[in-house]
Parts: C-alpha cells; sequence; structure tokens
C-alpha cells in the first residue's frame, strides 16, 4: 500500500499526463500531416509512411508498432534493460495513438491542397509533442533507440547521429515520392530543430527580475506574502550618484512579474526595474534538479 502511494504521488500523475499529452500531439502530427503527404521527416514515423506506401495491407500506426518492439529488443540487447525501460511505454503507446486515429478518422487524403500549410503542421504539432516529452526528461522512443547505439558504439554524438538516420529517411522519400516531396521532408526535418528548441524554452521561460529602490522591505513583503517568491536583497553602489542603494532580485512566472511590477509602480514610483528572460531556472518552487 505504501508502495502504490509513493507511486501514485501528484508529481508522478502529472509527469504520466504530459507524458501522454505529447505523445498524443506526436499521433495527431503524423497521423492528419505527415501520413497523408508522404512527409517522412525521419524517426519511426518516417520509416513507417514510407513502409505504409509500398504494403497496402499496412498501416502507419501497425507499422510503428512492429518496428518499435524490433528497436526495442535491440536496444534491449546492445544497451540494457535500465537505458531502455524508459523508452518502453513511449515507444508502444505513440503506435498505439497513431492506430487509434487510423480506425476513428481515416485519412485518405491530406486536409487541402496548400502542402505547404500542410508542412508547418506537420512540424508544429510533433515538435510541441517532443518538446513537452523532452521537457519532463523522458523520450518517444524510435530512433533515438538507434542514435543511441550508434553513440556507443562508434564516435558520432548522438545529435549527429539522430541527424544523419533522419536525413537517409528523409532522402528515401524524396526518391520514391518525388524531389518535391523530399525537399518538403528535409526542410521540415531542420524546422523540426528549431521549433522544438522554442518550445522548449517558451515552456520554461521566467522572468529575473532586479529592483533599486528606496522601499527594498516594503517589495520584498509584498514578494514573500502575495507572491509566495524568494528575493535576494543586497547592497550596491550607485555609479552616478555614489550613495549606497538596496537592491533586490527575484524569479517570478510572466504573471507574478507584472504583478510585482505594478505594485512596485505604486509603491515607488522611483524604483529602478530590469527584467529579463531566463531560459531555465533551476531551484525549490520551480525546475527539480
Amino acid at each position: 500500500m505504501k508502495e502504490l502511494k509513493k507511486l501514485f504521488t501528484s508529481k508522478n500523475i502529472m509527469w504520466f499526463l504530459l507524458l501522454n499529452f505529447g505523445l498524443m500531439l506526436l499521433a495527431a502530427g503524423i497521423h492528419f500531416f505527415k501520413a497523408p503527404n508522404k512527409f517522412a521527416m525521419g524517426g519511426t514515423s518516417g520509416i513507417s509512411i514510407i513502409a505504409a506506401s509500398l504494403l497496402p495491407n499496412m498501416n502507419v500506426g501497425t507499422f510503428m508498432f512492429i518496428l518499435n518492439i524490433f528497436l526495442i529488443l535491440i536496444g534491449l540487447l546492445f544497451l540494457g534493460k535500465a537505458v531502455i525501460g524508459a523508452t518502453l511505454y513511449s515507444s508502444l503507446a505513440l503506435s498505439f495513438y497513431v492506430s487509434v486515429l487510423e480506425q476513428i478518422m481515416p485519412m485518405q487524403k491530406p486536409f487541402t491542397d496548400d502542402t505547404f500549410l500542410e508542412l508547418c503542421f506537420a512540424v508544429i504539432l510533433p515538435a510541441a509533442g517532443s518538446a513537452v516529452i523532452f521537457n519532463i526528461g523522458s523520450s518517444s522512443g524510435g530512433t533515438d533507440i538507434i542514435a543511441m547505439i550508434l553513440a556507443k558504439y562508434t564516435s558520432l554524438e548522438i545529435g549527429k547521429a539522430l541527424l544523419v538516420s533522419d536525413f537517409c529517411i528523409a532522402a528515401t522519400a524524396g526518391g520514391l515520392y518525388g524531389i518535391r516531396t523530399g525537399l518538403y521532408c528535409v526542410l521540415g526535418l531542420l524546422a523540426k530543430a528549431f521549433v522544438v528548441d522554442g518550445v522548449i524554452e517558451g515552456i520554461n521561460v521566467r522572468k529575473k527580475v532586479t529592483i533599486v529602490s528606496k522601499k527594498p522591505d516594503t517589495i520584498t513583503e509584498y514578494i514573500m506574502k502575495n507572491l509566495h517568491r524568494g528575493a535576494t536583497m543586497y547592497t550596491a553602489h550607485g555609479a552616478f550618484s555614489g550613495k549606497e542603494v538596496q537592491a533586490i532580485t527575484t524569479v517570478l512566472s510572466r504573471r507574478e512579474a507584472v504583478s510585482l511590477r505594478n505594485f512596485i509602480r505604486a509603491a515607488d514610483p522611483e524604483a529602478f526595474i530590469t527584467i529579463v528572460n531566463s531560459s531555465e531556472t533551476i531551484g525549490k518552487g520551480f525546475r527539480a534538479l
């Protein structure tokens, strides 16, 4: 009973929900935009899109399931249980979600005739899903396993190994479906990397606020009691005035930063405030190590 309580904590439940949310975004991007347009932009989804077009009786979700099982077995052989265990659920769940979408809403053709618009959604949805999954410290599995094996047994880094394998898949799509589709696949592959980084940064962005004020105690009290955040106070030396001044530094969410700014404007109109973005904040109340 105690073990179950430890397992079903609010933190673990939230992690599980976010993982599945990310996988659903990936599945939606694959089924609704990648597969109908033959956008084989790497990964198991890219291989499955190619395989499904070559084997008429095989759909993308089924081939993804078979391929992921194969990759998991290869991973267990070369990498061991500890490494593969974390990607086992993600690999199978993603295949399951794609298969469910294929049954519920089959896509015989793309939504629109605008290929570039379709490409945008084929990049944005999976990239957002990948960003959510990476941000919680997990992986969607698939060709990540191949990359890890290559990185372990060759001089290639994981990122470079993934890029090599994905470009090979995109080149194959170009050979099968024409140079136009191949170029779209390469464009989508490159765009995905930037979108994933951008979404992760957007999820984690916080506001670092530095205040120089004549009423430091009033401001720190508001930060701690109203915003329930910590702050650091220190004595600084004004270069222009030559006087000692009290400075406060704190890290807040966007909403909290706006609230603090409005409070300071009313409490001390002469206060000097700088607000900058922090792409990652680690510590109590924010991201854990």
